[in-house]
């Protein structure tokens, strides 16, 4: 298990059941990155890769 698996378990525990649209997460990842601008670089990746995930399906052909 990863360190980072507490923190995922944690929001899934916490607010797992809520809904969210992707413009409110794009919100609140800006909002992190603000405070915590260590954390650009990952949470840059986590946003491009969340982008592309349906680009996998596109690069079979």
């Amino acid at each position: 298990m990863y360190f980072t698996d507490r923190g995922i378990e944690e929001l899934a525990t916490r607010r797992g059941d809520e809904e969210v649209t992707l413009g409110w997460l794009s919100d609140q990842l800006r909002t992190f990155v603000d405070l915590n601008p260590d954390f650009e670089t990952p949470v840059e990746r986590l946003a491009t890769w969340l982008a592309r995930l349906d680009d996998d399906d596109e690069d079979d052909d």
